[in-house]
């Protein structure tokens, strides 16, 4: 009999160990415990799968720290087809139940620290039963300390949003949305329109860890606001954030620039290593981060469901 529940006190943080894969279960539990410790998730929320006393497959809810909502599902290991349709079902849920509307997950390919998504085929079989969809398919970059670093570019001069206010920065940035090839940003932009997508875009950036003088804004010698550059940090890694830039100054590579101001802020941070994603399609973003030194290590779909 196949049974779905919280994971018990003694279950946390490895969840369902797999036998001879030390790597991926260490994996798993550090990548747990740090979601535990900064509030992406629960004990609660750590949904696992038991058959005839053993545990077959897992599921976590995830939010952003100091959300009470969960938003995305992460660490899910199916197991089988019938325990993976069940897990996600539960999900859903138990995700409605404290108020979620939607729900999300990414799928990296190939296998990666620390979820380890293997079966990729299997997942997206799951996902799609379950009525999720694609929301982008991505591309992701990493930058570590020792690559070259990426020139800062002297035609643009910076100033943060301890200076500025997040006025700027929603104006601008509704600008660059005019025509963006992000299809996540597509989508809000439809919903939303363009004003509310950006006002929602750089909310969900100042809940993200960060320092004020790290969000800039780039003003070209004619000092006209031309790129956006938010880097952050998230539970897991350094990332770049947020990179737009405005109608008025596309085509001049202000895009690599902002990825290297970004990069710049965060190794003076103490970052050793620094992430960035990018919708396939937008060519122009994904030309940028290769220009400024970083190499696409994996690709990442980002489903969404409605709950």
């Amino acid at each position: 009999m196949l049974t779905i529940r919280p994971a018990r006190p003694a279950e946390l943080p490895a969840l369902m160990t797999h036998p001879g894969d030390d790597e991926r279960n260490a994996a798993t539990a550090a990548y747990l415990s740090g979601l535990l410790e900064s509030g992406c998730t629960r004990p609660e929320w750590c949904l696992v799968a038991e058959r005839d006393g053993h545990l077959a497959g897992n599921v976590v809810l995830w939010t952003m720290p100091g959300r009470t909502v969960p938003m995305d599902i992460v660490l899910l290991e199916p197991g089988d087809p019938e325990t993976g349709e069940a897990l996600l079902a539960y999900a859903a849920e138990r995700a409605r139940e404290l108020g979620a509307q939607t729900q999300g997950h990414v799928l990296d390919t190939p296998a990666l620290a620390p979820q380890f998504q293997r079966g990729p085929q299997l997942r997206e079989t799951l996902l799609a039963d379950a009525g999720f969809t694609v929301a982008r398919d991505g591309c992701r970059f990493l930058w570590t300390a020792g690559d070259p670093m990426p020139v800062q570019d002297e035609r643009l001069h910076w100033r943060s949003l301890a200076d500025l206010g997040e006025t700027p920065f929603v104006e601008l940035l509704a600008d660059t949305f005019t025509d963006t090839k992000d299809a996540i940003f597509q989508a809000e932009i439809a919903e939303h329109g363009l004003r509310g997508a950006a006002e929602r875009n750089v909310a969900e950036m100042l809940e993200i860890d960060h320092q004020t003088g790290w969000y800039e804004i780039g003003y070209d010698a004619s000092d006209r606001p031309v790129a956006i550059s938010m880097p952050a940090r998230t539970p897991t890694s350094a990332v770049i954030g947020l990179v737009a830039v405005a109608r008025i100054g596309r085509g001049q590579g202000y895009a690599t620039s902002v990825v290297a101001r970004g990069t710049r802020v965060l190794l003076d941070a103490g970052a050793a290593e620094i992430r960035g994603d990018c919708d396939a399609a937008n060519i122009g973003m994904f030309k940028a981060f290769r220009r400024a030194g970083y190499r696409n290590f994996a690709n990442r779909k980002m489903f969404t469901r409605p709950l």
